[in-house]
Order: structure tokens, then sequence, then C-alpha cells
């Protein structure tokens, strides 16, 4: 599964911007036609991102394209054009339902087979943002084996539940948590709320370390400053990659021995620290680390 440390968000009509995306060393660069576009200038965003996708050279990043939500009314041809232009992922924003993920990945599928390409090469991430979507997490994550990720958006979140959004964001603890149980239920990364002031680099990290440790994969970025400490926050340092691999070398030889539980640098290591030590190791290897 693609490293998805950083999501950028880049305007679907600026092309500067995604010029510039491409040249920042970011996981994931999505190319947005739903809130970052106004909806006079939609069809101008159709066009400059299949423009961008034929000409620019994006590296390593995942190529994704944000669609309008199911309902909009923009979605049909937002999926069409986005398709076309040969994406590796589509982002759907809002989702409610597991039919709504249904229904984008039968039309992806279509588009496939219709294009000649593997069932499945076109991934599809999705963003989960209202009480609504919180409470059908468990379907809604178990829908289609098409989908990588679920995106936790807590400001549309927030204002679906009447809650005031503050710093310590602890009224949306509880949405956030749910997110993670329902993408580690279903071996799905889960994609953390923006930090919105872009200014704020220490907040922002302090937020990114918090949401690496309630068990994200990565987090939304909107700003080319924010890339660098989100993707440091979810990316393994030297010291806890060497303790993960010590702790999974001398787990598996205590296992050989027909062992269990045992001491370590002080420790008790059993299976759930064995668990965790994998973790931090899928961690480095999707960075790049090991």
């Amino acid at each position: 599964m693609h490293s998805r440390r950083a999501l950028l968000y880049m305007p679907g009509d600026d092309r500067r911007k995604i010029e510039k995306a491409t040249t920042l060393g970011v996981d994931c660069i999505c190319m947005d036609l739903e809130d970052g576009v106004a909806a006079s200038r939609k069809q101008e965003a159709r066009a400059v991102i299949a423009q961008a996708m034929r000409e620019l050279d994006f590296g390593n990043a995942e190529r994704c394209i944000r669609i309008n939500s199911i309902g909009s009314g923009w979605e049909e041809e937002d999926l069409s054009s986005a398709l076309a232009s040969g994406p590796d992922t589509i982002v759907v924003p809002k989702v409610e339902t597991p039919e709504q993920v249904k229904w984008v990945s039968e039309r992806i599928a279509a588009y496939e087979q219709q294009s000649g390409l593997p069932l499945g090469k076109i991934r599809m991430l999705i963003g989960v943002e209202t009480a609504l979507g919180i409470l059908n997490l468990k379907e809604i994550a178990g829908a289609d084996s098409r989908l990588e990720a679920i995106i936790f958006g807590a400001e549309d979140f927030a204002a679906s539940i009447g809650a005031t959004r503050t710093p310590e964001a602890t009224e949306v603890l509880y949405a956030r948590s749910a997110v993670v149980v329902a993408c580690a239920a279903n071996s799905l990364q889960a994609i953390d709320m923006v930090y919105v002031d872009f200014r704020d680099i220490e907040g922002l990290r302090r937020e990114a370390e918090a949401g690496a440790r309630l068990g994200f994969s990565g987090k939304q970025t909107i700003h080319p400053n924010q890339i660098a400490p989100v993707q440091e926050a979810f990316t393994p340092d030297e010291a806890a990659i060497a303790h993960a691999l010590r702790i999974v070398e001398t787990f598996e030889a205590h296992l050989a021995q027909g062992k269990g539980a045992y001491a370590l640098d002080g420790i008790m290591v059993d299976m759930p620290l064995f668990k965790a030590a994998q973790n931090v190791l899928a961690r480095a290897r999707a960075a790049g680390k090991i």
C-alpha cells in the first residue's frame, strides 16, 4: 500500500500550485474539484487537472483527484473526467453510506474494463465527515476491496453535530478514534484531520504527533510548509526502528523455543508489544526507512 504520511490538497483550477506540489516530495498530491474550487470554475478545474496529468512529472507522489460529493450534482462529470486523466487514486468526500462507496467503485471498474486496465488498478480513498458517516463506519469501511484509506474531516464533522472546534480537539476525539478503529479492523489506512492554521508549525507538529499516537497513518495538509513536519511525525525515527527490530527478532526467537512472554530491557514483551513493533516497522518500510 502506498505511503500516505501527508496528503496535500491543491486547487484543481490552479496549474501553478499543482506544478509546485510536484517539487515538494510529498507522499500524495490531491488535486481538488470539491471545496477548493468555486462552483463557477468546476469545468475549468477538470480541464486544468487533465492537462496537468498529461504534462507533469509527479515523481513518486500518488496522483489523487478529489471529486465532489455524491448528490452534489457534479460527481458524475467529475468522476468521468478524473478517470479519463489516468489517476492513481480517486478521493470521494463526505461519504455517509456503503452504497456510495460501491457506486463509485462500480463506475471505476466499468472504466477499467473499457480501457483494458487491470481490475482494481485505480485506488479509492474516502472522506468521512458527518455524524451519519461516523455512525455507518463499520459498513463503510468494509464496503469494497478497492478502498485503501479513510480520511477524517474534522471541520465538517464538528459542524454536523453542532460542536465548536477547539485547539484541544476533544470535541472530535470520539470520531477520530472511531475512524482509526474501523480502519484497523479492515486493514485500511486512517488519514487524520487538517490543521487549518498553516502558519502555526509547532501546533501542527504536536497535533500530527498526537494523531500518530492515536493510530493514524498520515494527515491531510493544505500548505507546503506543513509537509515536512507531518511526514516526520508519521515516520518512525532510528531509535524506534532499532527497538522494534529487536523486539521482533527476540520475540520470534522465543516463540521458536516454545516460550511466551519475556523481559527485554526492563519491560515485559508479549504479543501486543510484538504487534506494535510490527506496526512500527510497517510504517518505516512504507516511508522507505528500511
